[in-house]
């Protein structure tokens, strides 16, 4: 695995780290940034499996193309921090990324919920990690919406080391009913499915309205702002 998740602020790193090391697979420390070192690593090591974030993916693709570098043995990719629009994977696949697999979780809980293929086909919806009781919510109150019906996503953990009792995410979601065809049987989730609240995320990193407010306030002539994330 090429793992370019950040090692730095955020723990996605060491948790992609932490559960290749109890399959035993080798580990290429990547972190994010430095392009063109990311795809010479690839060249030279052979990596099979990419981990970051989707954008990084198709950022690491367009330099192997503008270098002519051959990262054709990258053919997986687990993916997360930040949304997966279905026309990057359509991207990714074409570019040779055979199968692309999304991850969904939080600094505070670690892994939430992730996809499964069943004989190389993508199932629908992301299964429920097993050590989690799942709640989807009404945002700003806490009470559960019927099966099926989009709310916040409320997670209790009862992790010895760092319990948290219906932590809200402020991830919107909704309940999958039924088995996937995977055969586990736990809880789905259709997937991420925006915001409860008015953060968003850039490369992977929260933005918080009030980052915005306070570089409106150093700046008396701009009365109005808005930030748009493309």
């Amino acid at each position: 695995i090429q793992n370019c998740f950040a090692y730095h602020f955020t723990p996605a790193g060491l948790m992609v780290e932490g559960g290749a090391a109890a399959l035993r697979c080798p580990v290429i420390p990547a972190g994010s940034g430095q392009t063109e070192m990311q795809v010479q690593a690839m060249q030279l090591l052979r990596p099979s499996v990419y981990a970051g974030t989707p954008s990084f993916l198709k950022i690491i693709i367009e330099k192997a193309l503008e270098m002519g570098a051959d990262i054709s043995n990258v053919s997986k990719a687990l993916v997360g921090a930040e949304a997966l629009p279905p026309s990057l994977r359509n991207w990714l696949q074409e570019h040779g990324v055979r199968h692309v697999l999304q991850t969904y979780g939080s600094a505070d809980i670690g892994n939430i919920a992730y996809e499964t293929l069943t004989d190389g086909v993508l199932n629908p919806g992301m299964l429920l990690d097993e050590t989690l009781l799942l709640e989807i919510v009404r945002p700003g109150t806490g009470d559960p919406v019927p099966e099926g019906e989009v709310g916040e996503v409320v997670i209790t953990s009862f992790n010895t080391h760092y319990p948290l009792i219906r932590f809200a995410t402020g991830d919107m979601s909704a309940i999958l009913p039924g088995i996937s065809p995977c055969g586990r049987t736990n809880s789905r989730i259709k997937g991420w499915m925006g915001r409860a609240d008015r953060t968003t995320k850039i490369r992977a990193m929260f933005v918080h309205p009030s980052q915005v407010a306070e570089i409106v306030r150093r700046h008396p002539a701009v009365l109005k702002a808005r930030l748009v994330v493309s």
